[in-house]
């Protein structure tokens, strides 16, 4: 059942990192692998020795979610953005509490809460922008920029609270980067793939070293990031029939992650 777990929060992490407005890395917090996928990124060889199962139940479950659903997320967003993105506060909300659990494991200090307030306020001064940006220039596809976009992608599939895809809009290259996945553009595919890779790598090992040395102020960090990311993807509320569909999968992701994380509970418990 472990596998099956971690491969269906790898999936919802590779669908995040590509979905507009979503943070893969935020999804990550939340699910309750972030740390143990940087742990892994920073320190491939010797992880790998102990979490191979864990690494490829997540790896492949990412792979899916991105190979797989890339055309489905850009038309879903396309057609049905509203509905999407409900969904999405829904898998984000139902993690709450055992994500504050989590980071109050080594004690809570008063001095997190300041703490958490800037990096929330940062991360809504930045959805903001989002929302008002115009997107004016044209994507690129030689080597050096699809080497930016692979970067990029990384930035925003590591650290929490920031959406790639509204990087790669405002670049002009989303849909670039999301038809080259979907088309399987190998051409495109590896300098994407290198700069993801470095990106991910370089950052993973930041983080790690972080988390190692200040975890409660860390985490509260990344809190302020993950919980501001909600507003960046809050679509707001319509009054018409079709709408009647999005609380009803706002209800349904917050009980998939509910489900999710007692599933993890029951499995820690049995591990220790």
């Amino acid at each position: 059942m472990g596998f099956v777990t971690n491969f269906i929060k790898g999936l919802i992490i590779g669908v995040g990192a590509i979905a507009p407005g979503v943070s893969g890395g935020s999804l990550a917090v939340l699910l309750g692998v972030y740390e143990k996928i940087t742990g892994l990124i920073a320190n491939v060889i010797d992880s790998l020795k102990h979490n191979f199962k864990f690494f490829l139940a997540v790896g492949a479950g990412g792979c899916v979610g991105i190979l797989l659903f890339s055309r489905l997320i850009e038309y879903l967003f396309l057609y049905y953005e509203a509905p999407v993105k409900y969904l999405f506060i829904g898998l984000i909300a139902g993690t709450f509490p055992s994500v504050f659990r989590h980071a109050n494991k080594n004690g809570f200090r008063k001095i997190y809460i300041p703490i958490f307030i800037i990096s929330l306020a940062i991360t809504l001064a930045i959805a903001f922008a989002e929302r008002s940006t115009v997107y004016v220039y044209e994507g690129q596809t030689s080597f050096p920029w699809l080497l930016l976009y692979g970067a990029v992608l990384g930035f925003g599939t590591i650290i929490p609270g920031i959406s790639a895809s509204f990087i790669l809009m405002y670049l002009g290259s989303y849909e670039t980067v999301l038809g080259s996945i979907a088309d399987m553009n190998f051409a495109l595919l590896v300098p994407l793939g290198i700069g993801f890779v470095l990106s991910i790598i370089l950052l993973a090992r930041l983080v790690r070293y972080l988390l190692k040395i200040a975890f409660g102020y860390t985490y509260y960090v990344i809190l302020g990031f993950v919980i501001g990311s909600i507003f960046s993807i809050f679509p707001g509320f319509e009054l018409k029939p079709s709408f009647l569909i999005c609380p009803v999968l706002l209800i349904a992701g917050f009980l998939v992650s509910l489900w999710l994380g007692e599933i993890e509970k029951k499995e820690n418990k049995g591990a220790d």
